[in-house]
């Protein structure tokens, strides 16, 4: 089964079949209370803004890519640009959902229906945990940043601003 393409799995149960087939060991957790901006789901969660993992879809040219940031930080787009060679322009909510499967407010980082190059903010590497949506803005999963950098296949830069 293609996890990232079985529409009649929920959101949330096609990022936990990705997490497994990736061999990550994690409980997607639902709240009853939003976890759609980072301020939400830390007070959510109960941790700190900067351990909220942003997923955020740009356009690389046409082409998607993700940037997995730091709550704290701000992106900066110029230094996205100046990573992946194209000019960076902000992919709307049709685009976001074409690209991942998922709506805005709810991005994991990974179980999209076709890789998607991503960039992880060096600050999240400090953290023994940081906390990540999937797929809903109700449902997020703790990960370590080990773990995030290797099941998306990520590249680590300066990514924010604060």
């Amino acid at each position: 089964m293609d996890f990232r393409m079985d529409h009649q799995l929920s959101p949330p149960d096609r990022v936990q079949a990705a997490l497994t087939a990736a061999g990550v060991d994690v409980r997607i957790q639902e709240f009853p209370s939003s976890t759609r901006t980072a301020v939400e789901a830390a007070a959510t969660v109960g941790t700190s803004v900067a351990q909220i993992v942003k997923s955020l879809v740009f356009l690389a040219g046409h082409s998607p890519i993700l940037a997995l940031v730091s709550g704290a930080n701000r992106l900066d787009t110029q230094r996205l640009g100046a990573l992946t060679g194209a000019a960076i322009g902000k992919a709307d909510a049709n685009s976001v959902r074409d690209a991942t499967g998922y709506a805005i407010g709810g991005v994991p980082p990974l179980g999209f229906p076709a890789p998607i190059p991503t960039f992880i903010d060096r600050d999240l590497l400090q953290y023994d945990v940081v906390w990540a949506a999937a797929g809903t803005p109700r449902h997020v999963f703790p990960i370590t940043p080990q773990d995030l950098l290797r099941i998306t296949n990520g590249r680590v830069a300066d990514l924010g601003t604060r």
